[in-house]
């Protein structure tokens, strides 16, 4: 009887050791949960940033935070920034990304493009129909050194105009003094972007789209490369740290765009909401815009011969080198 009562403790014993044992490592294995990450998105206004603000809007009405937008007014604001990995992205022109890829080493990588061309010519002269009908006329425009510029000679001498001997090109420092001197001027012809176009137009309704250069890009390109603006870029690191976060900000970001083009009444109130346009301008240029969602190879096919053009007129432009096969973020 003893030995069946000492038998009998024994296995209490050792059954409560092992339940003890199984509680110590069932608390070991709990792991306190990580803090959701909070991406910094920053953007510019205009076109880049004017496709993001459903994406913004419900950012906001979202119980969790997972993304932090800034809006500037200038560039300069966000290219500090996107240098010193103050932000994990960022939408930015197309030439910029590749100018910070290269001074960053490769820090950046392009995610997709969100603005086509958004450059277009506008006169009262409506017998404008084609890029041969700009010989020997004065056009004002900005951009000197930067981008404009180098679209606006490459269609030129794409259609066997001298820039410098066929006509006259007057640079002004900013879109707006551009638009000044062509509505000045009644015989004004000015190649201007969206949205100061929808501007030029509400302040003279005489004034028409002669030619809308990203046509006149494809035409020379056989539609096989786009006209780009803007791109949307992040850093490397964070692709790298938080794909998830990544694939969740495109798949957000691809339905924003797509609401704007689609709901322009309602995107151009959120875009007045914003400040980034005002609301009435906002509605006429959205369908100007060509706020797009393009990604992967497409993406990669228009950024190479885009940058090639701005690299051939100025290899400053894009940094002074064209960037490498990792500048692009291609989802596997």
């Amino acid at each position: 009887m003893k030995k069946k009562l000492s038998l009998i403790l024994s296995v209490i014993m050792v059954m409560t050791s092992l339940v003890a044992c199984g509680q110590k490592s069932a608390k070991e294995e709990v792991k306190p949960s990580q803090e959701p990450v909070v991406a910094r998105v920053a953007l510019l206004k205009g076109p880049t940033s004017m496709g993001m603000v459903k994406f913004i809007k419900d950012e906001e009405t979202s119980k969790d935070k997972a993304y932090e937008f800034t809006i500037a007014n200038s560039v300069d604001e966000i290219t500090p920034k996107l240098v010193k990995g103050e932000v994990d992205i960022a939408a930015v022109p197309a030439n910029l990304a590749s100018v910070v890829y290269n001074n960053t080493k490769g820090g950046i990588k392009t995610l997709s493009i969100n603005t086509l061309g958004v450059l277009y010519i506008v006169s009262k002269d409506e017998s404008i129909k084609n890029v041969s009908d700009l010989k020997g006329k004065t056009i004002y425009t900005s951009g000197k050194g930067a981008s404009p510029e180098y679209v606006l000679n490459y269609i030129l001498k794409s259609n066997k105009i001298d820039p410098a001997k066929d006509l006259n090109i007057v640079y002004k420092t900013e879109h707006t003094e551009a638009l000044a001197a062509l509505v000045n001027d009644p015989n004004g012809i000015a190649m201007l972007p969206e949205p100061f176009v929808s501007v030029a137009k509400a302040k003279n309704k005489d004034l028409n789209i002669a030619l809308d250069m990203t046509k006149e890009w494809d035409k020379i390109n056989g539609g096989k490369s786009n006209l780009v603006t803007g791109v949307v870029v992040a850093k490397k690191d964070f692709i790298k740290d938080h794909p998830e976060k990544i694939g969740d900000f495109l798949k957000k970001y691809k339905a924003s765009i797509e609401y704007t083009n689609t709901n322009i009444e309602d995107a151009s109130k959120l875009i007045g909401d914003k400040k980034i346009v005002p609301g009435p301008i906002a509605k006429l240029a959205i369908p100007k815009c060509n706020i797009k969602y393009i990604d992967g190879q497409e993406m990669k096919t228009s950024m190479d011969k885009y940058l090639k053009v701005l690299f051939d007129a100025n290899p400053k432009s894009v940094g002074g080198k064209l960037p490498g096969e990792d500048f692009y973020y291609i989802q596997k």
